[in-house]
């Protein structure tokens, strides 16, 4: 049966919450203070990051520019994060979706069209952009004695519509405006999971800077270097105000 969660919001660093396997709720806090704030809050900071995987709903971080509390004080100086939300959980096939309702995930609905996202350009290392991500992730999976994650079509397919989604109605959030959160895409688009994760980023403009920020932040690193993990899609849509990025991470 579905468990109804709650969704917390982190100003100044990162919650993580995590749904354990016997139904507790845990919240954790590495900010400052660990206050909570509304929904509204963290709209539209630039070159933002936020991690989420399949066991809570992870929501925007403040409007600062600058790393918050919780992004390592190593950071570099481009494309930092402002803060970020992330949580952890073993895998699980019963684990609960991160949606705002505790109903299991249904198709999405059909929405206006999306920002055009530019084509996937070759860079100077060779690929798609999303390729590029995926080595880069892999060579730091590597480090951690982790197995290299696969390329897997339908994750893209996911990772993409998010990115096309936030540029097209302008939001930056793991849950859309219809209340859909990663569970509801990844299952909408046909991955059947037992564990999942999803990373996003907001304004970097390479994999190289991209990924540099997402190691930078714990959470985020967290599920880059999640052994569990064992495929891997990632989307990118630069429209103006981009590029908006998107990492989701699954095993079946």
């Amino acid at each position: 049966a579905s468990r109804p969660r709650t969704a917390r919001r982190a100003a100044a660093g990162a919650a993580v919450l995590a749904v354990l396997a016997g139904g507790g709720l845990y919240l954790f806090s590495d900010s400052s203070d660990g206050r909570s704030v509304s929904a509204k809050d963290g709209q539209t900071a630039q070159n933002r990051v936020q991690a989420l995987d399949a066991s809570t709903a992870a929501l925007p971080p403040s409007a600062s520019p600058s790393p918050s509390a919780s992004a390592s004080a190593s950071a570099s100086a481009s494309a930092k994060p402002s803060a970020s939300a992330s949580s952890s959980a073993p895998p699980s096939s019963s684990a609960p979706e991160p949606s705002r309702s505790a109903a299991k995930p249904s198709p999405e609905e059909k929405t206006a069209a999306p920002a055009k996202s530019a084509p996937k350009a070759a860079g100077p290392g060779g690929g798609s952009l999303g390729q590029q991500v995926t080595a880069l992730v892999n060579a730091e999976r590597a480090k951690a004695g982790c197995s290299p994650l696969t390329e897997n079509s339908t994750l893209d397919r996911a990772a993409q519509g998010h990115s096309d989604d936030m540029a097209a109605r302008g939001f930056f959030d793991h849950t859309n405006p219809d209340g859909k959160g990663p569970g509801d895409r990844i299952t909408a688009a046909g991955y059947s999971w037992s564990t999942y994760g999803e990373n996003i980023a907001y304004g970097q403009q390479t994999p190289a800077s991209v990924m540099d920020s997402w190691m930078h932040s714990d959470g985020h690193r967290k599920n880059i270097l999640n052994c569990s993990f064992k495929e891997i899609g990632v989307g990118v849509n630069q429209a103006p105000g981009g590029p908006r990025w998107t990492q989701v991470f699954g095993a079946r």
